[in-house]
């Protein structure tokens, strides 16, 4: 039992992995422990392969242990962290997304709940920044993949003990979200709707379509290893339907559809180039338990 009076024994241990954080690590970490109890929250940051003052920002925030590794890779960063945590269960947040302490005690109550073995909050995008076209793809986008998210793309997932042996050690997967959410049946991971991370997707069009090609290269590799990551197939029917409920507005869809055509052209134009996916050239994944 935790008594949140006092010090004592956390109530979850939390990672997170920054390379390059400089900028918004330590304004991240001090709003998580906003409202917090001396001792409820075991948060690790795990600097990896950073060029800038990422480690040191961190190490300003009072109740945080900092560790510093030269290897690049978030699995690795994660790896190192999950090593260093006191107690289950355990939250792998990403350093440039915003959590604060409510939602982080409304996840640890879902870990509670018979049969969940992992659990999310749900993701507000905040589109501060964006450009009026990339504003309107990210709107749409969110709209046909939030039914099947749960654990990916909210840039935290949370562990129990018995979900934690699923997945970890993490393997040196692209996508460790995709692979946490293709290791547990619907039943066992949960969105918790009384939690919100707020995401802040690419600003330009430009770097939307370049992490179309990481997410691409991330379900690929899933797939190669037997998992089912969290996104299908997208559909103009699906497309149709938002327009036609009013949750999206024609030129929204317009918008949408003109950069999945150009998303689509550039990806047969490096397929046609003989471009190889980096876990084709290079990573060779073993899955716990295997």
């Amino acid at each position: 039992m935790v008594i949140l009076t006092g010090v004592t024994e956390p109530a979850v241990s939390i990672v997170i992995p920054a390379h390059n954080e400089e900028a918004v690590i330590a304004g991240n970490l001090r709003r998580l422990l906003d409202g917090s109890k001396p001792g409820e929250f075991d948060i690790i940051v795990v600097a990896n392969a950073c060029k800038d003052g990422t480690a040191a920002a961190a190490a300003t925030v009072e109740g945080v242990r900092v560790l510093d590794t030269p290897t690049p890779g978030k699995p690795n960063a994660l790896r190192i962290g999950d090593a260093e945590c006191a107690t289950f269960p355990r939250a792998y947040l990403d350093a440039d997304v915003r959590l604060d302490a409510d939602s982080v005690r409304e996840l640890v109550a879902a870990c509670a709940q018979p049969g969940v073995l992992a659990c999310a909050p749900v993701p507000e995008l905040d589109l501060t920044g964006a450009g009026p076209v990339a504003h309107r793809v990210h709107k749409v986008h969110n709209a046909l993949i939030a039914p099947n998210r749960v654990l990916a793309g909210v840039g935290v997932y949370v562990l129990t003990e018995a979900g934690h042996e699923r997945v970890f050690p993490m393997p040196d997967v692209i996508s460790d979200d995709g692979l946490v959410h293709a290791s547990f049946a619907p039943h066992e991971r949960v969105v918790v709707r009384s939690a919100h991370s707020v995401v802040k997707p690419a600003r330009t069009v430009r770097s939307y379509l370049n992490r179309r090609v990481r997410v691409r290269r991330g379900n690929k590799q899933l797939v190669e290893l037997g998992r089912t990551g969290p996104e299908s197939s997208i559909t103009l029917g699906a497309l149709g339907r938002l327009v036609r409920d009013r949750r999206v507005g024609v030129v929204d869809a317009g918008c949408y559809l003109t950069v999945l055509v150009l998303d689509r052209a550039l990806t047969r134009l490096r397929n046609r180039r003989g471009d190889v996916w980096a876990s084709d050239a290079s990573t060779r994944v073993t899955l716990p338990g295997n």
